[in-house]
């Protein structure tokens, strides 16, 4: 397997199609097969994704994946956005459709002419749903696996309020959803709000999280957007307040994607392959029993092991395949595993289980009594996993007080002014694009470029 320092973009390729995530030989560029582990793992994804959303009273829907032309060119702005990636269906059979239908790269267009049939009355909002679908974009740029494709493992949710003020509310609890889901994890961002000319078709403003890469690059895993009344007054979205007025409703967009995963695989995994925090993980506990005297019976003690793991609702599984102890202590640590047991003939007979952590070199052993302790060592693999993000992060994005630092392989912090002129100079120099400036920090500088007063904000190669 290729080395990750040496050649990240070979050792990414490579660890996909060891672990079996993927298949991009599918007949179609940049519309890849999701293989059973990976799409094991993206729906572990959704499954926080959910719960988070559910906790905050969001709810799921599911639209159809075709929008109306008549539908998106409401919006112009919005349409013109998208209008080099759109997919179009022309013909229904043989026949010539009356109108061009396109496949979906994005929703806004599609909800937003139900949301004047569902929203009526104050009492209505504020509303909020969102769904975790696919949507198609014709993207022309060289193609990765999780990273950039045509078919994409989108999450979005859309919401309308009755104010500016609490629209912003909601932008904060977006950031408190992500903010969960990117514990679990284990990914340490950077919050960027995009400036003007990069921000989302439609929006009043952006906000981005973008994470460094192995291989100096940063990777942008999810966005908030603050619509104000840009969507609503285009497809006349109102309610009625408490005096019956009419008023447009506010509104903000959360989006994720299958880029998730590939920060997981590209932050956390190592020359040995995937590491998985564990609630993502589709086997938590591998068990593997060695061979030898009394197979069977070790085979039997490691099955009352998975009965009362799987009693902890831990994901368990016991690898029986007739191959070497070593190729499956491999193989699972291909795959990501937090814990694997291993069950030979001194476990059975004083009823142990020695323990090794995907994360760590040493073996643990421990009493079959105390298996209750699992979850203890399942939080120790992302203790460590956190850990070195953390590192990883921290030692990757740097700030900066001089143009001659500029081309250091990695995300730069420095103060910018905000201007074009002096983002594209930067970006002429160092390959470096503008992220934005960083949410919520009001500090200021002297440009790096102009010198005129300027933000603190975030420059790097990207994906």
């Amino acid at each position: 397997m290729e080395n990750k320092k040496d050649d990240f973009s070979e050792w990414y390729n490579e660890i996909i199609d060891l672990a079996k995530l993927s298949d991009k030989r599918y007949a179609i560029k940049g519309m890849n097969i999701w293989l059973p582990y990976g799409l094991k793992i993206i729906h572990l994804i959704d499954d926080l994704t959910r719960k988070y959303s559910d906790e905050k009273n969001f709810n799921e829907v599911s639209f159809p994946v075709l929008i109306s032309r008549e539908q998106l060119e409401v919006e112009f702005e919005h349409v013109k956005g998208f209008e080099n990636e759109i997919y179009w269906v022309t013909r229904g059979g043989r026949d010539k459709l009356d109108i061009d239908l396109a496949l979906r790269p994005t929703s806004e267009s599609a909800m937003y002419t139900m949301f004047p049939l569902w929203i009526r009355s104050h009492s209505d909002l504020p509303f909020k749903i969102y769904q975790i679908v696919n949507v198609y974009r014709y993207e022309t740029k060289h193609t990765r696996s999780f990273i950039r494709v045509r078919e994409i493992h989108f999450y979005e949710a859309h919401t309308a309020h009755i104010n500016y003020e609490d629209a912003e509310n909601q932008m904060r609890e977006h950031l408190k959803i992500w903010e969960e889901l990117s514990n679990d994890l284990c990914i340490d961002y950077s919050l960027n709000t995009r400036p003007d000319w990069d921000k989302f078709p439609g929006a009043v403003y952006s906000v981005a999280f973008d994470t460094p890469m192995p291989g100096y690059r940063s990777l942008q895993v999810g966005t908030v957007h603050e619509y104000g009344k840009n969507f609503a007054k285009n497809y006349d979205i109102k309610y009625l307040d408490e005096n019956g007025n009419l008023n447009y409703v506010n509104q903000t967009t959360f989006g994720l994607s299958e880029r998730l995963l590939a920060a997981v695989i590209g932050i956390h995994g190592d020359d040995r392959g995937l590491i998985l925090p564990y609630k993502i993980a589709p086997v938590q506990v591998i068990i593997v029993p060695i061979p030898g005297e009394n197979y069977d019976k070790i085979v039997n003690y490691s099955s009352d092991i998975i009965n009362k793991l799987s009693e902890m609702n831990i994901r368990c599984d016991i690898d029986k395949r007739d191959f070497t102890p070593g190729y499956k202590f491999n193989d699972w640590e291909m795959k990501g595993v937090p814990l694997r047991f291993e069950i030979g003939n001194k476990e059975l007979s004083d009823k142990s289980i020695t323990l090794a952590l995907r994360t760590q070199k040493k073996k643990i052993k421990i009493k079959y009594e105390n298996l209750n302790d699992v979850y203890n060592y399942l939080n120790a693999v992302n203790n460590d996993i956190r850990n070195s993000s953390k590192k990883f992060f921290d030692d990757n994005l740097i700030f900066i007080d001089s143009l001659d630092k500029i081309n250091e392989d990695k995300m730069v912090k420095l103060y910018w002014c905000g201007s074009r002129e002096c983002s594209d100079r930067i970006e002429s120099i160092s390959e470096k694009a503008v992220l934005g400036n960083v949410y919520g920090d009001n500090s200021s500088g002297k440009c790096m470029i102009c010198g005129r007063e300027g933000k603190l904000s975030v420059f790097s190669r990207t994906y």
